[in-house]
């Protein structure tokens, strides 16, 4: 279990090399309020002075501390980094510099300091990395955060209160870390900022570890022993009590072997019976034993993370694709791919499949057989045309004799009055089947060809030619539509095998008719009426009126006489008959005529098409220009790909057998 600790550290090294903290690492978080001594707390732990001191708020970003444990320099084997010191200690931000003073380390931490948050007391969230290896210490990981404070001081702004709480919030968030609360013992406990915090995240109190600082400056006659027992506030992973060195002891630079040496006698003298479960040392090794085994609990769902990420990012880098070396070769590539998607989506065996909403092959399907079939299903054959109108267009059709039989020429006209209603639906089916094709484009651009992404000219200019061809096709498929109406309106075919004979209609009507009057001595008496008197429907005078050649006649309704009846009736059959076999025709051929001549020729022509407007050696490198963001985005995710293939090298690297 010893080794968990340095693979954690190696493992926050893999990522800090591509800048992201994706993985949620192991660590301890010191919190506590300005001037609680978590600066003395943690020297006390690596056993040397390197922080920065001062009045007021002194640690003004986050430091992440390694500690190393390295073999004393008489017992190496070989040389560590090639320094010969027994201590020393490296940042991150100064790479292939060592540092064996710790009066340098404490002065690059403050340059650094000054360097993102000024020199007048402003706070920064970018974190000092920094990795002490020392024969003294025990491997650990800690994170020193800003103190908690309440009131601005310098250059620091209004709510320097909610942004410390905010950055302290934002590490001991992490599920994965643990909570070094440090509170002074000179202070009420229940009042103590760095509790409430790890309350905030930890209810429980199963990551927190409560330590109380300055045991030494408490009044006289009091002692926390009530408080170290746990009798006061609880904390599940436990309370130790530490003495920290005193101005005075730091100004005359007191040696920190010594000051433990004083606060062991200190323990011994006021808390006997906890000076074994108190002090500085016990603190190393209470937070060495509870860091790993807290890395042992993280592991298995660590692994997890570390190769789910990799197959994200993987999935990531092949969308990018590589960097273009034949520009020839690619633009093929691409176009040979959107054209072959295109016509997968209208054919229906393209892979991304549309569950929302109708697309492609499927949606034109659905126009001409739901909304255009129905459309003309719902047309009337007879619709606005009134009886009026039939009697009229007889009247018309016969001239200054009086008919013996219903004309054809009536029934031609009044039939192309009907069958020119179907064409209106025709051409709409055209336009949906027209604007369906360019979604097509778009559905294509977002899903099926992610290479196209990376080239915003050439996707532009893909858009633009297959738009044109489709903008070309329009009017020629619209003119044949029209055509086809046309040509039913050429030429009325009687004699179409499915239209029922004039004749057998009027014997039908008349048979009818007969049944209806009582033989056909009223229709006789009718006959003679009708000679008697002229209609009224067709502008004759009524009696008593002048009559005036040059008036408009005003049609007014009346009832028909039987002989009208049946006239109009044998043409109303006739113009349902045989509308309703146009309308079948139409129904039938307006689809085909749109596959041919738009759906078809675009699938048979939309690669050639592309290939001749954007295969031009002038145009290929212009378009096959990436967009600024890919090449870095690929950059980015190839080196984080990397790092986690790295990561998952160094936790493979620890056996089952190390965990427990």
């Amino acid at each position: 279990m010893e080794t968990l600790i340095p693979t954690i550290n190696r493992l926050q090294e893999v990522f800090l090399t591509v800048g992201a903290e994706i993985i949620q690492l192991p660590q301890i978080v010191v919190v506590g309020s300005q001037s609680s001594g978590k600066s003395s707390v943690l020297e006390s732990l690596v056993g040397r002075d390197f922080l920065p001191r001062g009045s007021g708020i002194v640690t003004r970003r986050p430091l992440v501390l390694q500690l190393v444990n390295v073999a004393p320099l008489r017992e190496r084997l070989k040389i560590e980094n090639g320094v010969r010191a027994e201590e020393w200690g490296t940042f991150l931000h100064c790479k292939n510099q060592i540092f064996t003073d710790f009066q340098e380390i404490r002065r690059e931490i403050e340059t650094e300091t000054e360097r993102s948050s000024g020199d007048n007391k402003g706070i920064s969230p970018e974190p000092i990395y920094l990795k002490i290896f020392s024969p003294k210490v025990l491997n650990l990981t800690l994170v020193d955060l800003p103190g908690i404070t309440k009131v601005p001081v310098g250059d620091q702004p209004e709510d320097i209160e909610a942004q410390v709480q905010e950055m302290i919030l934002s590490f001991i968030s992490n599920p994965n870390s643990l909570i070094l609360a440090v509170s002074p013992a000179n202070s009420d406990l229940a009042t103590s900022d760095a509790l409430k915090l790890a309350r905030e995240v930890d209810p429980d109190g199963r990551r927190t570890l409560l330590v109380i600082s300055k045991l030494d400056l408490m009044d006289a006659g009091t002692d926390a022993l009530e408080v170290l027992l746990g009798r006061v506030i609880p904390v599940r992973l436990g309370i130790i009590g530490v003495v920290n060195r005193s101005q005075h002891d730091i100004n005359t630079q007191k040696n920190l072997e010594d000051s433990m040496k004083d606060e062991q006698a200190f323990l011994q003298r006021h808390y006997p019976s906890l000076a074994s479960r108190a002090g500085s040392r016990y603190l190393a090794k209470t937070l060495s034993r509870l860091l790993m085994h807290h890395i042992r609990d993280c592991l298995p769902e660590l692994k997890t993370r570390v190769t789910v990420l990799s197959a994200q990012y993987q999935a990531r880098l092949n969308g990018y694709g590589q960097p273009v070396e034949d520009h020839s070769a690619t633009l093929l590539q691409i176009v040979t791919k959107f054209a072959s998607d295109y016509c997968n989506t209208i054919e229906g065996t393209a892979r991304h499949i549309q569950t929302s909403e109708l697309c492609g092959g499927a949606r034109i399907c659905y126009i001409f057989h739901e909304t255009f079939g129905r459309t003309l299903q719902s047309i009337d054959p007879l619709g606005g045309l009134t009886e009026l109108d039939i009697l009229t267009a007889i009247r018309n059709a016969t001239g200054p004799r009086p008919a013996l039989f219903v004309p054809e020429v009536s029934f031609e006209l009044l039939v192309k009055r009907q069958i020119k209603r179907l064409e209106e639906p025709s051409l709409r089916c055209v336009e949906l089947v027209h604007e369906e094709l360019q979604r097509i484009i778009q559905h294509c651009s977002s899903f099926s060809t992610q290479e196209l992404l990376r080239f915003p000219k050439l996707h532009d200019s893909i858009v633009e030619v297959v738009t044109g061809l489709l903008r070309k096709r329009l009017p020629i498929t619209n003119e044949m539509v029209h055509n086809l109406v046309a040509i039913e309106l050429a030429y009325i075919n009687t004699k179409h095998p499915d239209f029922t004979d004039a004749a057998q209609v009027s014997a039908s009507v008349n048979s009818q008719q007969a049944e209806a009057l009582d033989g056909g001595k009223r229709w006789k008496n009718e006959k003679v009426a009708e000679e008697k008197a002229p209609p009224a429907g067709f502008g004759s005078p009524s009696k008593g009126q002048a009559i005036n050649l040059l008036d408009t006649a005003v049609p007014v309704s009346r009832k028909l006489s039987a002989r009208e009846q049946r006239d109009c009736e044998v043409i109303q059959r006739l113009i349902k008959c045989y509308f309703l076999i146009v309308r079948k025709s139409i129904q039938d051929s307006v689809p085909k005529t749109v596959m041919h001549f738009l759906v078809n020729f675009v699938k048979e022509h939309l690669q050639s098409e592309l290939v001749g407007q954007l295969y031009k050696q002038p145009l290929l490198q212009e378009l096959l220009i990436e967009s600024q963001d890919t090449a870095q985005q690929r950059t980015e995710v190839a080196q984080m790909l990397e790092a986690l293939k790295k990561a998952n090298n160094i936790i493979s690297e620890i056996r089952e057998t190390h965990l427990w």
